[in-house]
């Protein structure tokens, strides 16, 4: 991992913690890791300001006001997002070909991306925020190679630097969103090479999305999954991420058609794949930032 540096301001020390979360949860027994990840995770969920907007977007899942959002719902929210770092912290040190054995055994359709991959197909994975993105890259990579996917850029930049190594460290290939190259044409090639592309698809960043109706209400997803698909003839599929009580479940959906498509009409397609996986499982949807246009607009 990234190597000590002085902490100077609050996003430095917030850095050092994420980085010390590394050390230290990869020496822990599992359980008391779990534990810890559970006690924290009960503490956020009981304060009302910081489940605000978790509590919104859970509403539009279970098509209720925010305030009949079932407050076991909210804990059970928050103890799979901890969940999700207590295992980041954790994988880089237990990653192996016997912990993808395992995530196989409860996911479904793999079979889908080897035989695209044996017929000689590229692969575009869009993926929700669901579940361990993390935990089925480590599949991947186990089964199939490297794959390419972009990271966002971090403040600071040794917090970036951290997760850039900690996810090359299982073997991703990792691009900068921004404050680098632009990442599509690199991604691109790499699909014309016959490669795989994984795209966390559900958030739309940079504000250059195309307009899809997501749980009744519109809102914006990004293009990139399904440009590049259309742009390379790259096999589109979705994939959905949640978790079991002790492992976890990727599913690879059946291949979205693009050829000679609207791409408008391809990304409503994935945003339709990601809203029926959300509603099986939405307390293991980690989307606790505005995403419909009414609660930007509050947010600002």
């Amino acid at each position: 991992m990234t190597s000590f540096f002085l902490p100077r301001s609050k996003d430095d020390f917030v850095a050092l913690g994420y980085m010390a979360g590394w050390k230290i949860f990869g020496l822990l027994p599992e359980s008391v890791a779990y534990r810890i990840g559970n006690i924290a995770a009960d503490r956020v969920a009981a304060n009302p300001a910081t489940t605000r907007q978790l509590r919104k977007n859970l509403a539009r899942v279970m098509g209720c006001p925010p305030e009949e959002v079932p407050q076991g719902l909210i804990r059970a929210s928050m103890r799979s997002y901890l969940r999700y770092w207590v295992e980041a912290f954790r994988l880089p040190s237990i990653a192996s070909p016997e912990l993808a054995d395992t995530v196989e055994s409860t996911s479904d359709g793999l079979e889908r991306v080897a035989e695209a991959l044996e017929a000689g197909d590229s692969i575009v994975i869009p993926l929700p925020h669901s579940g361990n993105w993390d935990m089925a890259g480590m599949w991947l990579v186990s089964r199939h190679g490297r794959f390419s996917t972009v990271a966002e850029r971090l403040k600071p930049e040794v917090l970036y630097d951290a997760f850039v190594e900690y996810r090359e460290s299982l073997g991703f290939r990792i691009l900068p969103l921004t404050g680098g190259k632009p990442a599509m044409p690199e991604l691109q090639r790499r699909l014309e090479d016959g490669g795989v592309v994984c795209l966390l698809s559900d958030r739309d960043f940079g504000g250059h999305g195309v307009p899809v109706t997501f749980f009744g209400e519109q809102t914006t997803m990004p293009v990139g999954a399904a440009k590049l698909a259309l742009d390379t003839g790259a096999r589109l599929m979705p994939a959905g991420l949640s978790y079991t009580r002790d492992g976890w479940r990727f599913v690879a959906h059946p291949f979205v058609p693009t050829e000679g498509r609207n791409l408008a009409d391809i990304v409503q397609d994935i945003a339709t794949v990601f809203e029926s996986d959300i509603a099986q499982h939405p307390a293991d949807w980690h989307m606790m930032q505005p995403l419909w246009p009414a609660d930007k607009k509050r947010s600002k």
